[in-house]
């Protein structure tokens, strides 16, 4: 098999995973997640993106609060990997930020790891307070660098089915020039 086939095999297979079971990763697999992330492109080739990985179950169960709603899966997972960017750095941090994100969740999927993505920037908590400078109070992040997201990682206590080919949203391509469904114009 072709190093590419894994890679569109990880792709056809991800899906987010919102339940993990309690067993731990190893040294290796948290190695290669972050190997992963940090090999992803990014503007320039400056690689500025930073990442704070949690374990501790306590601090887990704080980060699961960064959202009014929708990250309660983050207390269960046995590792978050909080992805960081550098405004000051480099103006294009979101998108490299988004890359290394994306890459650590392909990585997961490969190595039979569930993720799923919980977004921080310009979101709020349940009593109103900015997300990212909730994650940052937690983790004592500086205020030079911005949160994207939470990436919750372990071992998948669910496996959803993947999406089917025919799910694919295949009139969203356009060739040459863009061009409007002939459904959607009448």
């Amino acid at each position: 098999m072709r190093d590419t086939d894994h890679i569109l095999e990880a792709m056809r297979k991800r899906r987010s995973v919102r339940k993990f079971t309690d067993e731990k990763l190893t040294a290796e697999e948290v190695q290669n997640l972050m190997e992963s992330a940090l090999r992803a492109p990014s503007s320039r080739n400056k690689h500025t993106t930073q990442f704070v990985l949690v374990e501790d179950p306590e601090t887990l169960n704080k980060l699961s609060y960064m959202r009014s709603h929708g990250v309660s899966f983050i207390a269960r997972a046995p590792l978050a990997i909080v992805i960081l960017g550098s405004p000051m750095e480099c103006a294009l941090w979101k998108e490299d930020a988004t890359l290394a994100a994306a890459f650590l969740q392909l990585e997961a999927e490969s190595l039979g790891l569930g993720s799923c993505w919980g977004h921080v920037h310009e979101k709020v908590t349940e009593n109103g307070q900015d997300s990212a400078e909730y994650v940052r109070r937690i983790l004592d992040i500086p205020y030079q660098l911005e949160v994207l997201c939470v990436i919750a990682v372990g071992h998948k206590a669910e496996e959803p089915e993947p999406h089917t080919i025919e799910q694919l949203r295949w009139e969203q391509l356009h060739i040459e020039r863009y061009k409007v469904s002939e459904e959607k114009e009448q």
